[in-house]
């Protein structure tokens, strides 16, 4: 049982204990996890709910809640849209970011891809500086042991100090180890976050920074965290901790005076916001690896899948723009070409429908500015859009879900973000630029 819902700012508002007024609600565990490791799909499998899934990087801008009950509890989940950072780079990142940072709920439930687990790390990494009680699931074992992967997850649980466990969302009975293992998990005794140890040069601006941070803040939020966010100069996260948590921290005249001295000491050995922030994400990327060792093993006899090897093509050096730029055009020509039987098609029914309610019209003796309007006006109008709208919208979306569906955006969006990046963008904006492209041919006609 379940039900879909829009986010929007306001919607993180909504605490733990607000929504605990809720008497049949015992638990409520966030969703988290980068984008198309099959989170939503788990989602589905526990809710029953049958929500719509995407296949490349900020497809799902809205969550959506649920619930599932186990032997002991009924629990609220709470599905985020996938990100790749708690620090937002565009409107589903930041949804979700501030979500887990300020509403997390009892637990947090991070998922990873297994084929690529060393990637989703640094999302597990970054919500353990923040979070006190968060479970691993590293979903997709299936896959992983047919491309000849292995993922050792009880040395990643001892590594990680977390709950780790393996699932496989999208075959029947998939997600009993997380049905069987989740009461226990939300249980559990509260740990202390994950501590990330930087570079020397910024660990000694964050012990210097840290005091004076906890002081402030207190309880509410860990320090160190809002630390390290102070000197990274993040303070569109911090500005919603304000807001959400009541808090003083950017305007606090400690804070400044310490961030102040934490900084020039900094600058004078070199490190400007740009590095400080590199250092850090070098660090989490670092630690990635480092727990990755030992831990996913790879068989010398593993047989690549079809999808990985037509993976290469679709995304090869020199066949992916040839193959894209092929499809797209394919796409535009069938939809400007196709229109042109059911536009003329739809033109003459319109036209031939206009003749008999014009003769309605003047047989009922209207004035002529009536006929004008109702026949010459909305009818001919709309009746004009649509002839001309609705054929190449019913066959441009439909090919265009498709792609999507079969995960081909997610390349395109692949193979366009270094083009992309060099004029400070990224490869998702190919997507809206296809949809753009659409439009202008529609134009002249």
């Amino acid at each position: 049982m379940g039900l879909t819902m829009s986010w929007s700012k306001s919607m993180l508002s909504n605490t733990k204990e607000s929504l605990h007024k809720n008497d049949s609600i015992d638990k409520i565990v966030t969703l988290a996890g980068n984008p198309n490791v099959g989170k939503s799909t788990l989602f589905n499998k526990l809710t029953g709910l049958n929500q719509h899934t995407g296949n490349w990087a900020g497809k799902t801008v809205g969550g959506a809640e649920g619930y599932y009950k186990s032997k002991k509890y009924n629990y609220l989940l709470i599905d985020i849209p996938g990100t790749y950072s708690l620090i937002a780079h565009s409107r589903e990142e930041k949804v979700a970011g501030d979500f887990i940072c300020f509403s997390g709920g009892d637990a947090v439930v991070v998922v990873c891809d297994a084929t690529c687990l060393e990637r989703n790390l640094n999302l597990v990494l970054q919500i353990s500086e923040l979070s006190k009680k968060v479970i691993v699931c590293v979903n997709l074992m299936d896959e992983a042991q047919r491309r000849g992967i292995s993922v050792n997850l009880p040395l990643l649980s001892e590594r990680l100090s977390m709950t780790v466990v393996g699932t496989s969302a999208g075959k029947h009975g998939g997600t009993k180890n997380l049905e069987a293992i989740l009461d226990k998990a939300v249980e559990a005794e509260n740990k202390k976050p994950l501590k990330i140890e930087y570079t020397q040069e910024i660990e000694r601006a964050i012990c210097l920074l840290e005091p004076t941070v906890r002081a402030v803040v207190g309880e509410t939020i860990n320090s160190r965290w809002v630390a390290i966010r102070l000197l990274s100069g993040e303070t569109d996260i911090l500005k919603e901790a304000e807001k959400q948590l009541s808090l003083n921290i950017l305007d606090d005249s400690q804070i400044k005076s310490t961030l102040e001295t934490a900084l020039t000491g900094l600058h004078k050995i070199g490190f400007d916001i740009q590095k400080i922030r590199d250092t850090i994400a070098a660090t989490l990327i670092s630690k990635a690896q480092k727990l990755t060792e030992g831990v996913v093993g790879f068989s010398h006899n593993k047989s690549k899948s079809p999808i990985s090897k037509l993976d290469k093509i679709l995304t090869g050096k020199f066949t992916a723009y040839p193959i894209m730029l092929l499809l797209l055009g394919l796409i535009f020509w069938l939809t400007i070409s196709g229109a042109n039987y059911p536009s003329e098609l739809l033109s003459k029914l319109f036209s031939w429908l206009g003749g008999y309610l014009s003769k309605a019209v003047l047989f009922l003796d209207a004035p002529s500015w009536l006929h004008g309007l109702l026949i010459d006006g909305i009818y001919k109008v709309v009746s004009w859009v649509v002839a001309v709208m609705l054929p190449p919208m019913a066959i441009f979306f439909p090919f265009f879900t498709i792609l999507e569906d079969s995960g081909y955006l997610s390349r395109i969006a692949y193979n366009f973000d270094k083009l992309f990046k060099s004029c400070s963008a990224c490869g998702k904006q190919a997507l809206t630029m296809c949809m753009g492209g659409f439009m202008v041919f529609l134009h002249p006609r």
